[in-house]
């Protein structure tokens, strides 16, 4: 457990997966506040929805950004609500969304979706790649 832990602290000191983190947070912080500034705020449900899924990807984001160790296990999340972020104007409208809330929900979600998939996916390949390296025995190689 120690090792896995020390594992992710030390993909998340990576100059990529904090960039990938920062721009994840930048997502989530636009998400929040994309229906005033693509001017569709007066779509109340979507605008509500933006606002609450925009502040959990940043939320999330700065967990992964401070404690990736301990907050892993919900990488998972940030894709899936990227992947809402998409579908929510057909969801909750039907697709009749005012203004550019369509396009804004798609790009953005886009965005939160691959971001999210490439930390998870930094994570998790390098925690293979020391996998395959270990022995029998279940020592490390040293060089």
């Amino acid at each position: 457990m120690a090792e896995t832990r020390q594992h992710y602290e030390e993909t998340a000191c990576r100059a990529l997966f904090q960039a990938l983190d920062g721009l994840t947070f930048l997502a989530g912080l636009f998400l929040a506040i994309s229906p005033w500034v693509a001017g569709f705020a007066q779509a109340g449900r979507l605008t509500v929805n933006n606002l609450v899924t925009g502040l959990a990807v940043a939320a999330l984001a700065v967990g992964f950004a401070t404690a990736y160790g301990r907050t892993h296990g919900l990488a998972w999340v940030t894709p899936i609500i990227g992947v809402w972020t998409i579908i929510a104007p057909w969801v909750v409208y039907g697709g009749a969304v005012p203004g550019g809330a369509m396009l804004n929900n798609v790009v953005v979600g886009i965005w939160i979706a691959l971001t999210g998939l490439a930390a998870a996916g930094m994570a998790a390949g390098g925690r293979m790649r020391g996998r395959s390296h270990a022995h029998v025995n279940g020592t490390r190689p040293t060089g």
